[in-house]
């Protein structure tokens, strides 16, 4: 387990002439020099993981963040608690374990960018090279998902300050989300803090992967962990857990509208990364000795553990305070504030937590700038913090919408009553994450020989190998389709 929490140090890849290898030593052992030559000469221009248990890692911090602690426990609110939470495990199993299992082995077979991953494979296997699109689509939709998603993450960047200070010791619910209101309603704070997380993000990205920033995952991830469970055990002495649990795991289908099958699907795609690029160009520097589907069930694992953990404790502070479960977007802005405000030292504790939630925003963040920075390294030739600074900069416009959607455009809903920031969250929820991992599940179950699937995935036993078929070909396609075609018939058809 401690070198799951070592720092990852990224080794440039060396390219490889054929002509210098030397034969080799006849006293030496055949099997592991010809590995180690196979493996040498599948390695990214960008660089690898030095440990299997380092990609991990990097996965987990990519699929950790705000999805998690953010977003998960107000949807199921919204979308009536055990039903929505049964449909979202349906979905993380029956769909998101297998297309992420897919996209990691994209990028690991490919070895660059997820655009030009997907193109040599599909030139590989005599495919067309529009399915070069998947590429294309998840570097789109994850710049999207960035320009909202650091609003966010600015919001909990100003928090680290106002629950160090003391500003919310002794609040109750309804203190707490005035000061949320307040805050959200002045365009010059939330573009502040959006602004300088996009800094700091582009700034690290520029440079790569930072070692300061991956000791500091090191450590503050546990710690998320930990200070969850301080949040669950406060709900549970506060008197509001059982009726917290009861909330999230009473099944009462009549409480789930049809709107929230596609919620539940969109999030099992954002808060795995899956669909949008990331976890693809992360799969391009795992290493080669690496299995997929071992690494897959850790990351997916832990990332539900943590939501599950996170609504637990956020749904528990909310029965004690007596605030309702469906407050929307700011749930952990009033709930998180409320339940620090009220333990002892919980000044401290609370601004630690937010700050911890910062850096797995900010884990999140770089990988969603990955595939496009990568791809225009290998296509330009350009420096990467000249390409970062660029993509910074178209994604920093496009978040300014989401920070006006609060206050100064907050009656500017062009379409179905929806803001900018509205827009920007459904279109890559419902549309770019969903048949970007459609694409992917078509692309790798019917135009990949599945010999050479089950090789790359290591899949050996018959059984497995059915079970691979059925759910990537057959459940994940037409799930994602059938609830697709749901959204389209209730929101853009009058239904």
């Amino acid at each position: 387990m401690l070198s799951l929490f070592a720092p990852p140090r990224i080794r440039r890849a060396k390219s490889i002439n054929a002509d210098r290898i030397k034969p080799f030593s006849i006293s030496g052992s055949v099997e592991g020099h010809l590995e180690g030559m196979a493996e040498s000469q599948n390695q990214s221009q960008h660089g690898m993981w030095s440990s299997g248990a380092l990609f991990v890692l990097a996965a987990v911090g990519s699929a950790v963040g705000l999805g998690n602690i953010w977003k998960f426990p107000y949807i199921t609110g919204e979308n009536g608690g055990g039903a929505f939470l049964l449909v979202y495990l349906i979905c993380i199993c029956l769909i998101g374990f297998p297309v992420m299992m897919a996209e990691i082995m994209l990028g690991k077979q490919g070895r660059m960018s997820p655009i030009n991953s997907v193109l040599k494979l599909a030139h590989e296997n005599n495919r067309s090279s529009k399915w070069s699109l998947i590429g294309w689509a998840g570097m789109v939709g994850g710049i999207i998902i960035l320009s909202f998603y650091a609003v966010i993450a600015g919001w909990i960047s100003a928090y680290i300050y106002q629950l160090f200070s003391g500003a919310f010791q002794g609040a109750d619910g309804g203190a707490t989300g005035e000061a949320f209101k307040k805050f959200t309603d002045s365009p010059a704070q939330v573009l502040l803090w959006f602004t300088l997380f996009m800094a700091v993000t582009i700034f690290v990205v520029a440079r790569g992967v930072n070692k300061g920033l991956e000791i500091a995952i090191r450590i503050c991830m546990p710690l998320i962990f930990v200070l969850l469970l301080v949040m669950l055990v406060y709900g549970i002495l506060q008197g509001g857990f059982w009726d917290g649990f009861k909330y999230m795991f009473h099944v009462d289908f009549s409480k789930l509208k049809l709107n929230g099958l596609l919620v539940a699907m969109g999030h099992a795609f954002f808060t795995l990364s899956i669909g949008m690029g990331a976890i693809m160009a992360y799969g391009a520097y795992m290493p080669q000795r690496e299995s997929v589907k071992s690494a897959v069930s850790v990351i997916v694992i832990v990332d539900t553990l943590v939501a599950l953990v996170a609504g637990l404790a956020i749904f528990s502070i909310v029965y004690a305070h007596g605030m309702s479960p469906s407050d929307g977007p700011g749930l952990l802005f009033v709930t998180a504030p409320v339940a620090f405000g009220n333990l002892p030292l919980g000044s401290i504790f609370g601004g630690l937590f937010f700050l911890f939630v910062a850096f797995a925003a900010f884990t999140s963040a770089i990988s969603l700038t990955e595939p496009a920075i990568a791809y225009f390294v290998e296509e330009m030739n350009a420096r990467r913090w000249v390409v970062a600074l660029v993509i910074g900069a178209i994604t920093w416009v496009l978040g300014v919408g989401s920070v006006f959607s609060f206050n100064l455009w907050s009656d500017f809903q062009p379409i179905f009553g929806w803001t900018i920031f509205d827009i920007f969250d459904k279109l890559t929820q419902w549309f770019f994450l969903p048949l970007g991992g459609l694409a992917i599940a078509v692309f790798v179950g019917f135009f990949l020989p599945w010999q050479k699937v089950w090789d790359y995935l290591e899949i050996k036993s018959q059984w497995a190998r059915y079970v691979w078929v059925a759910l990537i070909s057959v459940v994940a396609p037409i799930s994602i389709l059938v609830v697709f075609a749901l959204t389209i018939v209730q929101h853009f058809a009058g239904g």
